[in-house]
């Protein structure tokens, strides 16, 4: 007789059944080939300090596999947060295969602990170690850099600003209440002793500290006898200490948010002190609102993202030189064209260039009315449009003179930049004068030959075949790297705080936004 299985309570339907190898059922074109290959490549272990990420009462996770599931998240999403992850390494059939020696899924906790812990300290290094391996397989031409930037809205509270000038205005009004209090307490409870406070027009926190428990000692306060509520009298000893505590707090308070503020900011969000208050081009509000953000720039080569980094400060003219000083670190190099639009054209940025051998293509705020705009150009009463004498005397269109008034710094300028100011020799009775200028006195105008110079180099640079490639190239590449990274792959604001935290998402973004664009060109290849 023989025995029969029944494998009726066993078996469903629905039974998963998946093949030895993961491989077979996925595409031969998908993203993970490609990720794969790159890993490959990229010896990305000697950024990692362990090679098994411990976790609580589990066997450890292998880091480089932590690692990769990370960055090809990255590639696979634009931004993929933690939970996802953890997600997809349950359900995506890639991320098992990149998974395929581990018994468990990794969580988000996993994840999170991963990148605060031991990614955050190596990924700018890491960015650049892959970048290395894509230029060097897809030919990419570091010599000419496409910059731009764009605020990214952080995640901090709308309405959690903290303004520098009305906290160094409240300071100041707060110096002159000090100056009161101590002034009655002389009067009163002194009775102008030869121990009396000494009134300053500034007053350091440490010497009101020492006002304040020189006071509580003198007279042997104890605070927890004071009298509060209504029907009770404060004695004068009670109420100079409770105001002299008050105004010391207040005085510290003031002096951290100035001091977090630092030289280049004006403004921060209480929730995310890094943040600064910056007008960005996405007020969903409506109302022309500051709102904190971050000043995302980005270097762009061959449509690769070749730098990146993150500032604090909203103007586009200051992140140029450490923008390009980390892309000297990283690529042992200066971009010979170095292309960006009118926000990186200032004198201090075109001397930077000068003094590294960089060729002028930055635009300046006046270059299209310079270009395009003929009524500005053919205005008879600017500067550039006026004749001169035999002397080289300037003269304005109603036959008078310009003679030279002073010469002047240029406020923030660090490489010494001056302006010479001339004045006209006599406005009174000009039939011209209200074409000409509004001031109530003989006019003044503004020169800087060298700065003119520089400003006529770069017209003729950007107006060069080499510059009207360049100017259209950049504008397609530097502003649509931006454009895919907010509308195609959907990052649009900042998810993490703190600038640390935030370089870290950014690179993790670029990252996964060049690997992304490594795939897509392969694929084009091949097709």
């Amino acid at each position: 007789m023989t025995n029969t299985l029944n494998y009726t309570h066993n078996y469903t339907i629905k039974q998963l059944v998946l093949p030895l190898d993961i491989q077979t059922i996925i595409p031969f074109d998908d993203l993970i080939y490609t990720f794969d290959e790159v890993m490959k490549g990229c010896n990305l272990k000697k950024y990692l300090i362990a090679d098994k990420i411990e976790t609580r009462g589990r066997i450890g996770y292998n880091s480089v596999t932590l690692l990769e599931v990370t960055l090809f998240g990255f590639m696979l999403k634009g931004y993929t947060s933690l939970r996802e992850l953890e997600s997809l390494c349950k359900t995506d059939i890639r991320f098992m295969y990149l998974l395929r020696d581990e018994k468990n899924t990794p969580t988000h906790m996993t994840f999170s602990n991963f990148i605060n812990n031991y990614l955050k300290c190596s990924i700018e290094e890491i960015f650049y170690d892959i970048n290395q391996y894509i230029f060097e397989k897809d030919n990419v031409n570091t010599d000419i850099v496409y910059i731009d930037g764009s605020k990214f809205e952080a995640n901090a509270n709308k309405y959690t600003w903290v303004w520098k000038k009305a906290c160094t205005t409240n300071r100041a009004k707060l110096y002159r209440k000090i100056t009161t209090l101590l002034d009655e307490i002389n009067s009163t409870v002194l009775n102008y002793q030869l121990t009396n406070y000494t009134p300053r027009e500034e007053y350091e926190i440490e010497y009101l500290e020492s006002i304040f428990y020189d006071f509580k000692n003198r007279f042997n306060i104890n605070p927890s006898t004071f009298v509060h509520g209504k029907g009770k009298r404060k004695s004068n000893a009670q109420r100079y200490y409770e105001k002299l505590e008050r105004y010391l707090n207040k005085l510290k308070e003031y002096a951290d948010r100035i001091q977090t503020c630092g030289d280049k900011r004006n403004s921060y969000s209480k929730t995310d002190k890094d943040a600064t208050f910056m007008r960005v081009k996405r007020d969903y509000m409506g109302n022309d609102q500051l709102i904190p953000a971050y000043n995302i720039q980005l270097g762009v080569s061959d449509e690769y993202i070749s730098v990146c980094d993150v500032f604090q400060y909203a103007s586009d003219s200051d992140c140029f030189l450490p923008l390009l000083e980390s892309f000297k670190t990283h690529y042992h190099k200066y971009p010979t064209y170095p292309v960006g639009d009118a926000g990186y054209g200032t004198y201090n940025n075109y001397l930077y260039c000068k003094e590294n051998d960089m060729e002028l293509y930055q635009k300046f705020y006046t270059y299209k009315k310079l270009t395009e705009d003929k009524k500005y150009i053919n205005n008879p009463f600017k500067p550039f449009n006026f004749k001169q004498d035999e002397n080289g005397q300037l003269i304005c269109p109603n036959n008078k003179r310009f003679y030279f008034l002073k010469t002047q710094p240029v406020r923030g300028n660090k490489y010494g930049r001056t302006e010479e100011l001339y004045q006209c020799e006599d406005c009174s009775d000009c039939t011209l004068r209200t074409e000409c200028h509004r001031s109530k006195n003989n006019r003044i105008i503004k020169l800087n030959e060298e700065l003119t110079a520089l400003h006529q180099e770069v017209i003729n640079n950007l107006k060069s075949e080499l510059g009207i490639v360049l100017r259209k190239n950049r504008s397609i590449q530097s502003e649509g790297t931006f454009g895919v990274m907010k509308y195609d792959r959907w990052y649009k604001r900042i998810v993490r705080r703190g600038i640390d935290s935030v370089r870290l998402e950014i690179f993790l973004v670029s990252i996964g936004h060049n690997l992304y664009k490594y795939h897509n060109k392969k694929k084009r290849l091949i097709q």
